[in-house]
């Protein structure tokens, strides 16, 4: 066993494992656990892909590896019961899950992504799956109950798992009647049911968006899996204020949102969730990644044109790309548009565009790059920020 196995060892040892994995909601769920930690009065440490706290404590290093490797020791150190972690497809396919199995572990969903990575997405299922084959006996596995890829989880989990499952459309062990979004708020009516009678029948965040509500549902029945009362699971979740870049408001007449959807099913829940909270139009700001699944670019266009008035197709991350390209490889997904289409290359041009044409009821989202602070172009990582160029927007209104 090397001196890193050994490290790996003993703080695994010391620490309870609440991980999550799927392709949208992972930092979210994660985060949720973690504000549910918090809530018991417990020391709370978190792993996620826009960063590694263990309480306030940013923890920083040179590499992923790293990073966790420092997070887990210093959170042993702060006498952390509880690690939430984030578990990505390529951590997972490059074999975390081995070196540090889960005691609970959530699957979020599976849509279409890093193919570019994986190759297929049976590929990409799979590098999932691997989380939840290391569950051990007495684990428990938290799945989505209205994702198609379920049933083949289910069937890689071991045996001696307890499988518990969240659902806002059909009956589970914890799921929604009803879900009422509203600027900074949701409220998840929850259908009947033992836990849900703990909870008060309700889950109330302080968050915008129907797909938090499956967030929630999902942190709720990992943290009672983690040995966490009803009482910390619902003020935790009350307590949550949400992930940089993950529908956040920076802007409310008109309302504008950024947002890290660049994957279909994200942006259609984005969308979605918007359009719930528009009186006016919906304006989308957005563009698609180069050096990553072409596949996608036309379906983001027509899934854009089919939930917005106004579409505002610019560049993401072109890395080694031309944007122009990318931007028609985006328009080919659209046959006859519905939406009124503006192509504004320049990131923050477009922005701003959009903004100063939005009327106070409208609704601005924009998408695709969220808690990100660069650009990527050609080889060059260049400040951007989208939060910062949407407030610089709205002050010159």
């Amino acid at each position: 066993m090397s001196l890193s196995d050994e490290r790996f060892a003993a703080a695994h040892a010391k620490l309870r494992t609440v991980a999550t994995t799927g392709t949208n909601g992972k930092t979210t769920t994660t985060s949720m656990i973690a504000s549910i930690v918090a809530a018991a009065v417990q020391p709370a440490a978190r792993v996620t892909t826009v960063g590694a706290w263990v309480g306030d404590e940013l923890i920083v290093a040179a590499t992923p590896m790293d990073e966790f490797l420092a997070s887990v020791e210093r959170a042993v150190e702060r006498g952390v019961q509880t690690l939430a972690l984030e578990v990505t497809s390529k951590a997972l396919a490059a074999g975390i899950a081995r070196r540090w199995p889960p005691h609970v572990a959530v699957f979020t969903n599976l849509t279409r992504d890093h193919l570019d990575q994986h190759g297929t997405p049976e590929h990409y299922l799979a590098s999932k799956a691997q989380l939840f084959m290391a569950l051990p006996p007495g684990g428990t596995a938290v799945l989505n109950a209205d994702d198609p890829a379920t049933p083949l989880i289910r069937e890689v989990i071991p045996a001696g798992v307890t499988i518990d499952q969240f659902s806002i459309a059909r009956a589970a062990t914890l799921a929604a009647r009803e879900v009422v979004v509203a600027p900074g708020k949701t409220r998840v009516m929850l259908a009947d049911g033992d836990f849900a009678h703990a909870l008060g029948g309700v889950i109330e965040l302080a968050v915008s968006g129907g797909v938090h509500a499956q967030n929630a549902l999902a942190a709720a029945l990992a943290a009672r899996a983690a040995g966490y009362e009803a009482p910390a699971i619902r003020a935790g979740l009350a307590q949550f204020t949400g992930v940089p870049g993950r529908f956040e408001v920076v802007g409310e007449r008109p309302l504008v949102i950024v947002d890290y959807a660049h994957t279909p099913d994200g942006l259609v829940g984005t969308l979605v969730t918007a359009r719930e909270l528009c009186r006016g139009k919906l304006v989308c700001v957005f563009g698609c990644g180069g050096d990553r699944d072409r596949g996608k670019r036309p379906q983001m266009a027509a899934i854009v044109d089919e939930r917005a008035d106004v579409a505002v197709l610019t560049t993401d991350n072109p890395r080694h790309e031309d944007p122009a390209a990318i931007a028609a490889d985006v328009r080919a997904g659209m046959t006859a548009p519905r939406a009124r289409w503006i192509e504004e290359l320049d990131r923050a041009r477009a922005i701003a565009l959009a903004i100063a044409e939005a009327a106070p009821d409208d609704v601005v989202v924009i998408a695709g790059k969220g808690h990100e602070r660069v650009q990527e172009v050609h080889g060059r990582e260049l400040p951007f920020s989208d939060v910062d160029v949407a407030r610089a927007a709205l002050a010159a209104r």
